[in-house]
């Protein structure tokens, strides 16, 4: 459905992965990790130096070009929800990863799911999100309307999770089912809302990183950044070629 995780061989010639961070939203925090770890992504991804056998013998490697989003992303309601379709519509985005910073957490990791509603804390813009009031008073044109109260990525998290994992022995690195339903959360399913309702592949994950925004620990976060391209890439490269190998049968029979 207009994504190379769906697979056409004219789109084979570069995978496009969509990155975005965000800016401050505390006082105590004015650097924002998501953002300086966003923002030092190479535009290509590096070669892989010990390649997957299951990856290198049947699928061709590929470009993978990182398109980061030029600025880091308001920590504001408003202002996620009206650039949340610009960063989607009109152009090839194969897959798109969304990062932010937990405060509460020393560890890495990968969200499944993004959340409708429980947005109960203010934005940098001392703002509600007020979408109780909004879709009683907007009914079938509320932007949600439709929308379960929960959305799952269409990226195989676990599969990702275990070429991930693999990929930065030593370093701890986890799938996690609570996106905090505050920013982090709101991104995240308003990306896969918005390819839910176009009836797209919903190619989008959230990364958590830690809080610390040192030089040591934004070095490492791109570099755990980098080895979670490659496994979502890795991952649905051979989710393709496994869907074709299973049409060819099926067409043979």
């Amino acid at each position: 459905m207009g994504s190379l995780a769906e697979g056409s061989a004219s789109q084979e010639e570069e995978i496009t992965v969509l990155v975005t961070g965000f800016g401050p939203f505390r006082a105590q925090n004015p650097i924002n990790p998501s953002w300086e770890i966003a923002k030092g992504l190479p535009p290509f991804l590096p070669p892989s130096e010990f390649p997957p056998l299951e990856v290198s013998a049947i699928a061709k490697a590929v470009p993978v070009r990182i398109l980061v989003h030029p600025a880091p992303v308001k920590v504001a309601y408003k202002s996620v929800r009206e650039l949340v379709p610009a960063l989607w519509d009109g152009r090839k985005i194969d897959y798109a990863i969304h990062i932010g910073m937990a405060s509460g957490r020393k560890f890495y990791s990968v969200e499944r799911r993004g959340h409708r509603d429980g947005y109960t804390i203010k934005d940098v813009d001392h703002e509600l999100l007020g979408d109780e009031e909004r879709r009683k008073r907007e009914g079938d044109g509320w932007v949600w309307n439709g929308m379960p109260e929960e959305l799952l990525s269409s990226i195989d998290v676990d599969d990702v999770w275990k070429r991930w994992r693999a990929a930065l022995p030593g370093t701890d690195v986890r799938v996690s089912e609570d996106a905090g339903r505050y920013l982090c959360d709101f991104i995240y399913f308003s990306s896969l809302a918005h390819l839910a309702r176009k009836g797209e592949d919903r190619r989008v994950v959230f990364l958590h990183v830690p809080v610390a925004a040192d030089e040591l620990a934004i070095e490492n976060g791109i570099e755990i950044t980098l080895e979670l391209i490659r496994a979502i890439v890795q991952s649905g490269r051979m989710k393709q070629v496994l869907a074709r190998r299973r049409s060819s049968l099926e067409d043979g029979e």
